[in-house]
């Protein structure tokens, strides 16, 4: 559904918020390995997310990857979607036609209306914080 790139977004930033919880600031190469991602990859998501605000970037000996303590709980899953992939996931055809739109839908239109409307719902209301606490509690896993 999300492209790679995405997917490990919102890993990095699940990680990154319960990291930035204890006040930690988290290199590139710690972050690849908890969420088991390339790191060079790895390095150009976050970049991205540096350049729209969602995380911030320290350089140094002491520096590495942190969310604002005034952020934690602002940043959505749509925020992270957005920021990588773009709006095609929600706007895309189902069926990869470039024509398909109310006038002229594919054979899947309407149902998959339905399912992108919910799905865009859901990362517009769902806070990458509320993700972390599963991992926080041990609940949930960013790998296996």
């Amino acid at each position: 559904m999300f492209s790679k790139a995405c997917e490990y977004g919102i890993k990095s930033c699940i990680y990154l918020i319960t990291q930035s919880l204890r006040d930690k600031k988290i290199s590139l190469k710690d972050i690849s390995q908890e969420i088991n991602s390339p790191e060079a990859f790895t390095s150009k998501i976050l970049q991205l997310l540096v350049k729209k605000e969602l995380i911030i970037s320290y350089k140094g000996p002491a520096g590495g990857f942190y969310i604002h303590p005034e952020k934690l709980k602002q940043i959505l899953l749509i925020d992270i979607v957005s920021a990588i992939d773009g709006d095609n996931i929600f706007r895309g055809c189902a069926l990869g036609l470039e024509q398909c739109n109310e006038k002229m839908p594919c054979p899947v239109h309407e149902k998959f209306k339905l399912i992108r409307d919910d799905l865009k719902e859901m990362l517009a209301t769902t806070t990458i914080y509320e993700l972390s606490l599963g991992l926080h509690e041990g609940l949930t896993y960013l790998k296996r």
